[in-house]
This record gives structure tokens, sequence and C-alpha cells, in this order.
């Protein structure tokens, strides 16, 4: 450790009236210390004047990383890099949801159809091709409990007919004309029909069921008229 003598310098007070110089008398001391691992030397004065360290540019230890200056970005550049990274992340957002849109629309259609499949495969079991209903009962035509009239109801490319055999007997067949399908696909509509007192006259009429209408074919004891 080497040590230096430096003059007091004198210091000044602001009273005018005290003459008197005083001098300050602290010790000056320096210091030196080597490192030989790093081969590089620091050095630490203790000084009364204050130095701005950051005005001083500090030697870059080693193994220690060289510090560079900050830059700042131009505030627009900022925007515009961050718009394209939000472009490019919705890109596949969007794909995505187009894909999903697209499988909905495909699901829909697909249920849709079969749907509809299955319920023309229901009326094919039921009803047959051509949708025909056929069923018995007694309603005053020369028939009983033990021979009772026959009705076959048929839906004939898209021309709904009845068909009535009085007590059973073929010798005796009777036919109605019903209403007339108007569309694609109505050949496929089932008709069915019931017996029952329409209109509270005490006999036994003839309701046949389209889609969602009824028609009604009266009985006046030997026969059916169509109801206007």
């Amino acid at each position: 450790m080497i040590q230096t003598r430096r003059e007091p310098r004198p210091i000044m007070y602001d009273n005018a009236d005290d003459e008197d110089i005083v001098y300050e008398t602290r010790s000056r001391t320096s210091t030196r210390r080597y490192r030989s691992n790093q081969g590089t030397r620091e050095r630490n004065t203790r000084d009364d004047v204050m130095i701005d360290r950051q005005a001083v540019p500090q030697r870059r230890r080693s193994g220690q990383t060289r510090e560079m200056p900050a830059l700042e970005a131009p505030v627009r550049e900022s925007r515009r890099l961050s718009q394209e990274k939000k472009a490019k992340k919705g890109v596949p957002a969007m794909l995505v949801m187009g894909i999903g849109m697209a499988c909905t629309v495909g699901m829909l259609v697909g249920l849709s159809s079969l749907s509809s499949w299955w319920h023309v495969y229901q009326d094919d079991l039921r009803y047959g091709r051509p949708r025909t209903d056929q069923f018995n009962a007694v309603v005053g035509h020369g028939d009983s409990a033990s021979n009772e009239t026959h009705f076959v109801i048929i839906n004939l490319n898209r021309h709904i007919q009845i068909i009535e055999v009085p007590g059973g007997d073929p010798s005796k067949v009777r036919m109605f004309n019903g209403p007339t399908l108007v569309g694609d696909g109505q050949d496929l509509t089932p008709a069915w029909g019931e017996t029952k007192d329409a209109n509270g006259d005490g006999k036994i009429d003839l309701v046949v069921h389209v889609l969602d209408q009824q028609v009604i074919y009266l009985n006046d004891g030997s026969t059916f008229k169509l109801q206007h």
C-alpha cells in the first residue's frame, strides 16, 4: 500500500467578518488492488471531490457481457409489427372458424337427410309401396260382426282412392275418389282411415286422413257420400 500526501486546501466561509482561514487536513489515501486470475486491476480512490460515475466509462470485466446502449424503436414501427403479428395469428383462427361452420352445416344437412330417410323407411314398413292402408269395420252396409266390411285406402300415383267391400263380398265392391296430391314425392304420402259418427246422426261414417287434412264420407245407410 502506497500513501501519498497532498497539500491542504483552504475552505472559505461565507461570513465576511471571520477572516481566519481553516484548512482541511484529512489524509488522502489511495488503494491499489491486483487480481491475478483476470489480469486486470481496479483502482479505488477516495477524494472529497464528488465524481460522477455515470460519466466515466467502466471497464468490462473478463467473462462479463458488454452492455449495449438501449435503442428506442419508433412507435409506428412497433405498432406495425404488432399488427402484423396479430394478423398472422388471426389467420388460423379464421380458418378454424370456417372449418367449424362448414362442419356444422354439413352435420345439419346430414341429420335432415337422415331424418327424412328414416321417416320414409318407417312408412315403407307400415304402408308399403304404393302406400296402402287396410282395416275392417261394421258400418251397416249388409255386414255384421262376423262379416265386416273391408276398406282399402291407397295412394296410387298421388291419387287417393277408397275401396269398400261390403260384408266382405267382392261382388259388391265400391270405389270412391279421394283428393289428388300435388308435389314431388307426394306419391309416398300415406293415407289412412277410420270409422266413426262424424255428424252425430247415429250412423258410422268414414274419415280419411291425408297429411294434416281429414276427408269425411257420410253414411246414408247404404253407401258413403263425400261431405261438402
